[in-house]
């Protein structure tokens, strides 16, 4: 049973089915390190077809799902809200608690100017083919992270909204930001990505945070990462082509 620390009232059953090299997986590790809950783990091989018993806890056959008290639970961003919610904490106050609910207002828009803003164009620099475009894009990326995400981390102190602890914005999105410098520095994107991104004072600053917060890291492989990275970008380019 992995365990993320001890915790001190009756913890749930809970098993996680994930891959360490899944940014989408990634999310639920950090939920469940920073609320400290022990949880069994089972290793996902996404480089083959899903076996069968594992399309039967989840017929989508993606990463995470969770088997909670022998619920099962599915998709990334639902696992990780579900565990926030069952486990009231630091991540992201009770909707009904006072100021609540705007606060998950304010860490659902940046999730989303994530999600919908930033990552399109993260995919669109991983599928380029075309090394003559390749710094335009890394530009046009920067860009848009300065637009949609360099404001709204203003007050980070260090986390999200002024938090001193990890918050539900950086489950959702720390896993997609380390990878961003560590795909920059292994020349699996533009090598001036990093650089470029430290640019942005606030964006910097606490994506230099994420990069020594124990549950972002703490199941993270940089040099496994990037090989994996690097041959899954060849077979998209291929396929492109």
């Amino acid at each position: 049973m992995a365990t993320t620390n001890d915790t001190e009232t009756a913890s749930p059953s809970i098993t996680l089915y994930t891959n360490h090299g899944c940014p989408f997986a990634h999310r639920a590790h950090i939920a469940i390190k920073e609320l400290r809950l022990p949880y069994d783990e089972v290793l996902i091989d996404l480089g083959k077809p899903r076996e069968e018993w594992y399309l039967k806890i989840n017929p989508r056959g993606l990463v995470p799902s969770l088997k909670y008290n022998g619920e099962i639970i599915t998709e990334s961003a639902v696992v990780t809200q579900f565990l926030t919610d069952a486990h009231p904490s630091h991540l992201a106050p009770a909707s009904n608690a006072p100021g609540g609910a705007l606060r998950r207002a304010r860490i659902a828009f940046f999730v989303d100017a994530w999600s919908t803003k930033v990552q399109p164009n993260v995919m669109g620099l991983m599928r380029n083919a075309d090394p003559s475009t390749a710094e335009e894009k890394t530009t046009e990326l920067v860009a848009v992270i300065g637009k949609e995400i360099e404001p709204l981390l203003e007050d980070a102190k260090p986390y999200f909204g002024g938090s001193d602890k990890v918050t539900l914005a950086e489950a959702l999105v720390a896993s997609f930001v380390i990878r961003l410098y560590a795909f920059g520095r292994g020349g699996v994107l533009p090598e001036s990505l990093p650089g470029q991104l430290d640019a942005l004072p606030n964006f910097s600053r606490w994506a230099r945070t994420l990069q020594q917060t124990e549950s972002v890291t703490y199941i993270w492989d940089e040099k496994k990462n990037i090989e994996g990275m690097r041959a899954m970008m060849e077979k998209m380019r291929k396929v492109k082509a």
